[in-house]
């Protein structure tokens, strides 16, 4: 079904399918407690439902709760929506899967914007400030067994995700690299993530080698980090 998205909320992109393509592959035993971290407009949270799973869904912005309400009206789906900052709101609770599609771009602003769209992207200069957040916090809530899946960019330094999430005892490896074009956002900020060496190429020249130089540098790779923690 599809997801309505409110103004001012993250509309699902081609992270969100990859984060959901890889959801749908994961076992889940039978009443599953699932976590969706940062659910915008509950697409994620919605599809653990639909597996039959317990699920509760979080974001931090007022308006992307509310969707994720709406939207669970509209598929009548059960679904625990708590507004809040990241793991604060289920604190002291345990879940078989944690789910994340977080704040992970690079930004010029060296803090996560307080207010508008950009929330749900700026993470910082390293784009790291939600990232550390999740890897740092998210192990202790874990069942043994239990999955973390997390979606973020290669720009984001995904090894040191892996590094984070091992350093808490969780067997953590890359499922997947998906490579996209960059978006709007990204495509605004060219000239600043060559200067911060977080993209090659110099997108100078002339004819078709400047052409193709350019097109290299408006790749963008998501990639799936899957830990678990071992019983």
């Amino acid at each position: 079904m599809t997801t309505v998205t409110l103004p001012g909320v993250y509309t699902p992109q081609d992270d969100t399918a990859l984060l959901l393509r890889h959801l749908l592959h994961e076992p889940l035993p039978a009443q599953a407690e699932v976590l969706d971290v940062g659910t915008g407009t509950g697409a994620v949270a919605l599809a653990a439902a639909r597996l039959g799973a317990r699920v509760t869904a979080v974001d931090i912005s007022w308006r992307a709760a509310f969707n994720a309400k709406v939207n669970a009206m509209l598929a009548r789906l059960p679904l625990r929506v708590r507004r809040g900052d990241l793991l604060a709101p289920v604190s002291g609770r345990s879940f078989d899967l944690i789910l994340s599609n977080p704040p992970y771009v690079p930004a010029p602003a060296a803090s996560c914007p307080r207010r508008g769209a950009a929330r749900a992207w700026d993470a910082g200069h390293d784009g790291r400030l939600v990232l550390d957040r999740i890897c740092e916090d998210a192990p202790a809530l874990l069942r043994p067994g239990g999955v973390l899946l997390l979606v973020q960019s290669a720009l984001s330094d995904p090894e040191k995700s892996l590094r984070q999430l091992r350093a808490t005892a969780l067997r953590a490896e890359i499922m997947e690299h998906h490579p996209i074009t960059f978006g709007p956002v990204l495509r605004s900020r060219n000239g600043w993530l060559r200067a911060c060496g977080l993209i090659e190429g110099e997108g100078e020249g002339a004819g078709a080698d400047a052409d193709a130089d350019v097109d290299d540098d408006e790749k963008e790779e998501l990639v799936i980090i899957r830990a678990v923690r071992l019983g």
